[in-house]
């Protein structure tokens, strides 16, 4: 697909990883639609073309993609890149706690693939997972669900959506802090890195615009963390970012 005049949605497209994105297909000529929650501040750098929806609520999840066409047209592209990230262990799973991220996680995401599906028979979905789909990290056990079902879902739809759409993810490792360190200078990554050196956003975002010009590739995980995902928990425990 050549992105030049292409329409994309990126959800949580204002800030951290999601920006790079959004940047990085304005910068080859497409249309992006940036959706926000509460980054209205940081969404508004790309106004007109921004659109509010809260992702926990699965009535807006539903109608978001109609909102979308209404008010900017059908897109093309769909990037699933939003998402919620909490520390708890299995013994504090609670039903509430687990529906929180799995509605954010993996549910819109479902009705995002949904509705764009009914309004194109052509386009591209890319969803962004997390290294840890490869392990079994019992420090975010409802994280981890939630971002395995999402690894899942991509395999699930690139087959049934085939052959006019492709879906595919991409699997940052530990690329930013959490945000509650994000100004923190010493803030780093715990644990091992193969190749020596963490990436960026911007690798983020070169992986997701690969996959986007491909029309060969579909239901793929492309790994931007340095080879982490080829390593034990017991390397990488710790990795929050």
């Amino acid at each position: 697909m050549k992105l030049t005049g292409k329409r994309a949605l990126v959800t949580g497209g204002a800030v951290r990883i999601g920006r790079a994105i959004t940047e990085a297909l304005i910068a080859e000529g497409a249309e992006v639609i940036v959706h926000f929650q509460t980054s209205e501040r940081e969404a508004d750098a790309f106004w007109p073309n921004i659109i509010q929806a809260d992702l926990s609520d699965p009535a807006q999840c539903e109608n978001l993609l109609a909102r979308v066409s209404e008010q900017f047209g059908t897109v093309d592209i769909l990037i699933n890149n939003a998402a919620v990230f909490h520390q708890t262990k299995l013994a504090d799973a609670t039903h509430d706690v687990v529906m929180d991220e799995l509605q954010i996680n993996l549910l819109a995401p479902l009705a995002l693939i949904r509705g764009f599906a009914r309004q194109t028979q052509t386009g591209k979905i890319i969803n962004l997972l997390d290294r840890r789909v490869t392990s079994h990290d019992t420090t975010c056990a409802p994280y981890m669900l939630s971002k395995k079902g999402l690894e899942e879902l991509t395999k699930l739809a690139a087959l049934d959506l085939a052959p006019g759409i492709t879906v595919n993810a991409v699997a940052p490792g530990a690329i930013l802090p959490p945000p509650k360190h994000a100004d923190n200078p010493a803030w780093e990554y715990a644990g091992t890195i193969p190749l020596g050196k963490r990436p960026t956003p911007a690798d983020v975002a070169g992986a997701v615009l690969y996959l986007l010009k491909s029309d060969h590739i579909t239901g793929q995980t492309l790994f931007i963390d340095g080879g982490q995902h080829l390593l034990g928990i017991e390397f990488t425990e710790g990795n929050k970012g």
